[in-house]
């Protein structure tokens, strides 16, 4: 049976750490993954090392901040189809969604493979807060479209939010907060709601295991983190979901990221 590695993973700047996005699509063998934060406006994005890599790459970025791509191995992939590149018809300069429909060159019916960085917030009750909202509930409706179109149907990404208690280090210390407050997960529950599965909770799973740890106060060190990198799967897909986890080993780098990959395996 055909099988897809598939990944989301927030770089926080792919100028910097291109080499290690490189080496670990090796070192994991993906065969497609979202980027969030690549940080680099369209003429920048590094399209030839992707390609003498063996990868496609579809894109959308802007100076300092944001910016999402999804990159696919063209040896276990056809080229992207049905490209999106931001949410349709939703006005925003920030870009935060990619999407594209993949079809493994084993055979097998396209998957539409979507990344999106979500707005962190920055505090409750602010204007970034409730442009966060905002983007979600758009989000959500662009989302029901698409799984009308296209029942198999994943979203990976830094969703800036913590699902559950489990998800968080201290529970206590970061009840209420943002990234954790009750509009933000109900929010993530109507999202779901649409007919989506977070992957990572369909097994069993260690506890205490995050996707992001603040640089200060030596946070992977101490594994003082977050789960809030997703991978979230469509009902139709779930019967084909073989593995969910986190990759911690890029955040042990040198000069890393913050985030660590979120990875699935699909059998079908």
């Amino acid at each position: 049976m055909p099988q897809l590695r598939l990944a989301s993973w927030n770089v926080n700047s792919l100028k910097v750490r291109l080499p290690q996005v490189l080496e670990w699509l090796e070192l994991s063998r993906t065969d497609a993954l979202v980027l969030q934060e690549t940080k680099l406006t369209d003429d920048l994005f590094p399209m030839e090392a992707f390609l003498e890599a063996g990868f496609d790459a579809v894109f959308t970025g802007q100076k300092t901040y944001n910016g999402v791509a999804l990159i696919s191995r063209r040896s276990t992939v056809r080229t992207p189809e049905a490209v999106e590149l931001n949410i349709p018809g939703y006005p925003d300069d920030q870009k935060r969604f990619v999407s594209a429909l993949l079809t493994p060159v084993a055979g097998g019916e396209p998957i539409r493979f979507c990344g999106a960085y979500f707005p962190n917030g920055q505090e409750i009750g602010t204007s970034k807060y409730l442009y966060k909202l905002d983007w979600i509930s758009t989000l959500s409706r662009h989302l029901r479209a698409l799984l009308e179109a296209s029942p198999r149907l994943i979203l990976g990404g830094d969703f800036n939010i913590a699902p559950a208690e489990a998800d968080t280090w201290n529970p206590a210390y970061w009840e209420g907060k943002i990234l954790c407050s009750p509009a933000e997960r109900a929010a993530l529950r109507r999202l779901e709601a649409l007919g989506l599965r977070d992957s990572f909770r369909l097994f069993s799973q260690p506890a205490e295991t995050f996707s992001w740890w603040d640089y200060r106060q030596s946070g992977f060190e101490k594994n003082h983190g977050l789960r809030i990198d997703l991978m979230l799967v469509s009902d139709a897909l779930v019967p084909f979901v073989k593995e969910a986890a986190v990759d911690p080993r890029p955040r042990g780098n040198a000069q890393p990221s913050d985030h660590a990959p979120a990875t699935l395996l699909l059998e079908y």
